[in-house]
């Protein structure tokens, strides 16, 4: 019933762009605080991005600060990822996960996951 569906995943040049989506079905996205998290080989799961309920306020890691750029559009029940400036180190499956928090983006935990997108930065 409650589902999270993530998009947009491929394969891309270094320097290239990508836009993922997530989109929910069952529950109202904006109930929760998004949060985008990717898991590559050989390293640990990392959080890269979140934004608010409202889109007010949002969340980056060092990793990704100045080249991701998170956004919601809660009459689509859709948060986005948008990706620029890809580096290889880049490359693992990214995931959409509820946030714990009730409104804001925390330390909390998820409650809700997508199945994943892969992206892949080659040349």
């Amino acid at each position: 019933q409650v589902q999270l569906v993530e998009s947009g995943g491929d394969l891309v040049q270094p320097g290239g762009s990508l836009r993922l989506s997530c989109t929910a079905s069952g529950f109202t996205l904006d109930w929760y605080a998004i949060n985008w998290v990717r898991q590559a080989p050989g390293k640990e799961r990392e959080k890269v991005s979140c934004i608010s309920r409202s889109g007010d306020s949002t969340y980056y890691s060092d990793s990704v600060k100045g080249r991701f750029t998170i956004s919601r559009d809660n009459a689509k029940n859709t948060v986005y990822l948008q990706m620029n400036s890809l580096k290889p180190e880049d490359t693992a499956v990214y995931y959409c996960a509820t946030d714990r928090s009730p409104y804001h983006c925390s330390n909390y935990g998820y409650d809700y996951w997508g199945q994943g997108t892969q992206v892949t930065v080659s040349s």
